[in-house]
C-alpha cells in the first residue's frame, strides 16, 4: 500500500497531485495547527492578465496556533462568488470548462464556515473528477515522522519551494493552456488548469510527470 502524506491545500497545486497519482491512498494533515504562507488557504490560476492568486480571507485571531480544523473562513465579503467569477473568466473558453464547471460551482454557493470542511469537499470533488477512487484518511495525532513506507510531503510543497512560474520548474511538462500564447507555459498551476485545459488527459499527465 503506497501512502501519500500531505497538509489539505485549497485547490492544490499540480504538485501535489502528482503524487496523489501515484499514491494507493491519501492521508490528510488534521492533527496540526495552521500554518500561514501555504496553499492551505491560496491557490494560482492563469487569467487574461497573468498570474492569479486566489486566496481563502480567515477569521482574525492567532490562526497560527489554531488546530487546522478549527480554522473559521471570513464572509465579510462576497469571496465565494468572487473566486468563481476569477475562475471562471480565467477558464471560461478552457475546453473541459463546460465538463466539470456544474460539478465545482456549487461549492462557492454554500461554503462551510471551516476552512478545513471547505477544503476537504474540494478535494473530494477534483477526485470525483478525476475519477479516482483513492481512499482518504485522516490523521489521528501528530507525529513528526511516520515510517518510510510512507510518503511524507508536508511542508514539502509550499508557494515558496513551488512557486508557480518558476524557472526551478523545467521538469513540469507543459501543456496547452488558455493562454499560452500571450503568457508562455506556467508549470505547476492548481489543479484546476490541468483539469480544464486536459480533461481526461489530465490522469496521463500526472502519471508522465510522476516518472520524470
Amino acid at each position: 500500500m503506497n501512502t501519500v502524506l500531505s497538509e489539505l491545500h485549497f485547490l492544490p497545486p499540480i504538485a501535489s497531485f502528482v503524487h496523489f497519482k501515484a499514491a494507493d491512498e491519501i492521508l490528510l494533515e488534521s492533527c496540526e495547527n495552521y500554518q500561514k504562507r501555504s496553499y492551505r488557504n491560496r491557490c494560482y490560476i492563469i487569467g487574461a492578465n497573468g498570474l492569479q492568486r486566489l486566496s481563502l480571507p480567515l477569521e482574525k485571531g492567532k490562526n497560527n496556533q489554531l488546530s487546522i480544523r478549527e480554522v473559521e473562513l471570513n464572509f465579510h465579503q462576497d469571496w465565494p462568488r468572487q473566486h468563481w467569477q476569477s475562475i471562471r473568466s480565467a477558464y471560461g473558453n478552457a475546453p473541459f470548462f463546460p465538463y466539470y464547471a456544474d460539478e465545482l460551482a456549487p461549492l462557492f454557493l454554500h461554503p462551510p464556515a471551516l476552512l478545513w470542511e471547505f477544503n476537504l469537499a474540494v478535494l473530494k470533488t477534483i477526485f470525483r473528477l478525476l475519477q479516482w477512487d483513492k481512499p482518504i484518511r485522516l490523521t489521528e495525532e501528530f507525529r513528526s515522522q511516520y515510517p518510510a513506507k510512507v510518503i511524507d510531503i508536508r511542508e514539502k510543497i509550499t508557494p515558496k519551494s513551488y512557486p508557480p512560474a518558476s524557472n526551478d520548474q523545467q521538469n513540469f511538462v507543459a501543456y496547452s493552456q488558455v493562454f499560452l500564447e500571450r503568457h508562455g507555459f506556467i508549470a505547476n498551476l492548481s489543479i484546476l488548469d490541468l483539469l480544464f485545459c486536459q480533461g481526461p488527459q489530465s490522469n496521463l499527465y500526472l502519471s508522465e510527470n510522476s516518472s520524470s
